[in-house]
């Protein structure tokens, strides 16, 4: 059979408009390309809402099971053909789905496990099959995406084995969605700890009463335009961290690439979206190393993207490189890692603003180096934060490292139980 055998309906997508109008009363959320991983990861948060009209609420609404595919976009690494699958979760979050008109939605026949469908189509997709049903428009690669139903094969299997072997699959990405809540948990435990430390100031005074509530002594600091707790002082970025730059290595030269030294991008942090990072896409060798300015990076490093976008920010738990699109640093003392990416992660706004340029903007190591950072006076506070937050960072770590783990097996498993050279024992497909 052929993907275009198994379709029932597709649905159109629909970007609707930014306000709400007498034309457009309806308030949706639109999936974008971008929005794939997110979902795929179990995010909702960044799925725009948008206003459409009621014929779109009443053709082109989503429903679990649904399938949305990226039309275009995509980049040279990246072919179009992207997919996620509308889940349960997604409807019960967001309630009024479609999908924006860079995407389309495909309802599969009642024959076919939906689930089951996603995982054969991200198994051609992760082999690169939908490179060879790409066109260009006005610079925009889309998906000749008739053409490649059309040509693209599924065998037939009995409903009964597709649900099996969905039942495989799901259970790793049910897991995967658990230890990924369990993260943002933490993450969220962490983002608190410090702002009530260290934005609000009501850290623990020496009776264990919040500091600033309790009438704390505060002095107003110039710099930083607020009030501040007596005895902390503010100082210039580049005396709190070394900053480094990054670059890349001509990619002409393979010889560049394929070694063991990790190599990071801002596509590395945007697809992991972690606190972590400790891999990249690509290696690259020792030749490649030596051939541009980029600098060796220790772990527990920070690094931020300063461009393209400016603003992602992780922690390096290996030994980095990075392109030109990252400024990074060094603490002076390595145990502030955690400190210098929370108060990054809290002023990145303020960072932003300092972008400049026609094409993107982007953030000068000048102008990083004279940011100013505030130091902390209490040192028994200071180190009491510290212990805290390695102990929450620790467990994340160990969260992010079997997530990678678990998502390899699954990408592994993946194209061994659609080919046939895997079979699914009895036990692991009971519910």
């Amino acid at each position: 059979m052929k993907l275009a055998d198994i379709i029932e309906t597709f649905i159109s997508g629909d970007w609707g408009e930014e306000s709400p109008s007498s034309d457009t009363p309806n308030a949706v959320y639109c999936v974008r390309g971008a929005d794939i991983v997110p979902i795929t990861n179990h995010r909702f948060n960044d799925i725009p809402q948008r206003y459409v009209c009621q014929r779109t609420v009443d053709s082109k609404m989503l429903q679990a099971g649904d399938l949305i595919i990226e039309k275009s976009g995509g980049s040279p690494t990246q072919s179009t053909g992207r997919i996620v699958y509308v889940s349960d979760d997604l409807i019960r979050e967001k309630g009024n789905i479609v999908c924006s008109n860079f995407c389309t939605a495909l309802r599969v026949k009642s024959e076919w496990n939906p689930l089951y469908v996603f995982y054969y189509w991200q198994n051609v997709y992760n082999h690169d099959a939908f490179f060879n049903f790409e066109g260009k428009t006005s610079g925009i690669k889309n998906l000749q995406l008739d053409n490649a139903l059309s040509a693209i094969e599924i065998e037939y299997l009995p409903l009964e084995n597709q649900n099996k072997i969905v039942a495989s699959l799901s259970a790793i990405d049910e897991k995967l969605k658990i230890n990924r809540q369990i993260n943002d948990n933490l993450e969220a435990m962490a983002k608190q700890l410090y702002d009530y430390w260290f934005v609000q100031f009501d850290f623990p005074n020496e009776e264990g009463k919040p500091y600033k509530s309790s009438g704390g002594a505060m002095v107003y600091n110039e710099r930083l335009k607020r009030e501040i707790p007596i005895g902390w002082e503010v100082e210039n970025l580049i005396d709190f961290a070394e900053i480094k730059n990054g670059a890349t290595p001509s990619t002409a030269d393979e010889a560049n690439y394929g070694g063991d030294i990790v190599w990071i991008t801002p596509k590395d942090l945007s697809d992991q979206q972690s606190k972590f990072v400790y891999q990249g896409e690509r290696n690259i060798t020792k030749q490649g190393f030596d051939s541009c300015s980029t600098s060796m990076l220790p772990t527990n490093s920070v690094l931020m993207s300063s461009r393209a976008p400016i603003g992602l920010v992780s922690i390096a738990k290996h030994e980095v490189c990075t392109n030109q699109g990252f400024k990074s640093f060094i603490p002076k003392s390595i145990s502030d890692s955690i400190y210098l990416y929370y108060y990054i992660k809290h002023h990145i706004k303020q960072i932003e603003q300092l972008g400049t340029g026609t094409t993107f903007k982007e953030v000068s190591r000048d102008d990083l180096c004279k940011f100013p950072i505030l130091t902390i006076g209490a040192k028994n506070i200071y180190v009491q934060w510290i212990e805290l937050q390695n102990g929450i960072a620790d467990k994340q770590l160990a969260l992010t490292k079997e997530i990678a783990a678990l998502t390899k097996q699954r990408d592994e498993l993946l194209p061994l139980l659609m080919n046939g050279q895997a079979s699914i024992n009895y036990h692991l497909s009971d519910d």
